[in-house]
């Protein structure tokens, strides 16, 4: 069954798959396609593993691009140069205010140290607890986010501000002997100095900003999600870490990831179903018709 016989020149009979079998064949591949697009309740052993997986590849990858110092300081050179004839360069003057008080700088370098791991976490937490139907989307942003960061790294070589020669910027976690940075003292030999462009501070951080403002029901902490990555600019600048261009690198980056994201689940993150079934592949109602009082954000 399922099969048609023709007969060839020679008159031997041959078997032909029948229409029928096409279009089940077809109807399957798709109906596989949909069900690995489809939210789904995520699995906690699985998520943790990606995560810990992906940060480690992503370090690996990071730190095993070629530093290309010289290169690295031609375009940092470039950059100000530019920022400088354009009358933006602010970088410099926001360094030596912020380095003027103590306790404001060494704060900062451990905003810098802490908040780009604690805070996403802590929003990826959120929402596998709270928001298990967008987790997927929303973390298939944030990793195909850092993803393409990796190919800025590699193409374009970057030194950040207080490794320029002669550029006069302070090195925070050195002059004030803190624990701020991966590429500053005794830690400078476990990063890649040299991959400024683009900056991830910003790409998670604006994603993290993004995701509170659209699913936060709580006027404070919608608040508190848009002013975290201004805060976070603030900061890579004041410790002389990053340009400022890098943080308009680090946000393409995100909107390749947003793009990523809509791409395959067929719309942005926020607006997937809040809660999903816990039975892989079966069609999402939730929040329309059956359960209508626990869609709301």
């Amino acid at each position: 069954m399922g099969e048609t016989t023709v007969t060839t020149s020679e008159g031997r009979r041959a078997a032909v798959p029948s229409p029928v079998a096409g279009e089940a064949e077809s109807r399957a591949e798709q109906g596989l396609l949909h069900r690995a697009r489809a939210p789904r309740r995520p699995r906690l052993w699985f998520e943790i593993l990606l995560i810990a997986v992906s940060y480690w590849t992503y370090s690996l990858v990071r730190n095993a691009v070629p530093e290309q110092k010289a290169q690295a300081l031609r375009n940092a050179d470039w950059i100000w140069s530019m920022e400088r004839q354009l009358g933006i360069a602010v970088e410099q003057t926001v360094n030596h205010a912020a380095n003027s008080v103590k306790w404001l700088i060494v704060g900062m370098n451990y905003y810098y140290a802490t908040l780009h791991f604690v805070v996403t976490l802590g929003v990826l937490v959120w929402l596998y607890r709270h928001h298990p139907g967008r987790y997927a989307g929303a973390r298939t942003a944030l990793f195909a986010t850092t993803g393409v960061a990796l190919l800025g790294y590699y193409l374009y070589p970057l030194a950040p501000p207080r490794l320029m020669n002669g550029g006069h910027f302070v090195d925070t976690v050195l002059v004030h002997q803190t624990w701020g940075s991966m590429a500053s003292g005794d830690l400078k030999n476990m990063s890649n100095q040299y991959a400024a462009m683009p900056s991830m501070h910003i790409g998670w951080s604006v994603w993290c900003g993004l995701t509170i403002f659209a699913l936060a029901t709580v006027p404070w902490a919608r608040v508190l999600g848009l002013l975290y990555p201004v805060g976070t600019l603030v900061v890579i600048v004041a410790t002389a870490n990053h340009f400022w261009l890098d943080a308009v690198g680090g946000i393409a980056c995100l909107a390749f990831g947003y793009a990523v994201a809509r791409a395959w689940y067929g719309a942005l993150p926020h607006a997937l179903p809040r809660w999903v079934s816990h039975r892989t592949g079966e069609r999402q109602r939730w929040g329309t018709q059956a359960l209508p009082s626990v869609n709301r954000p």
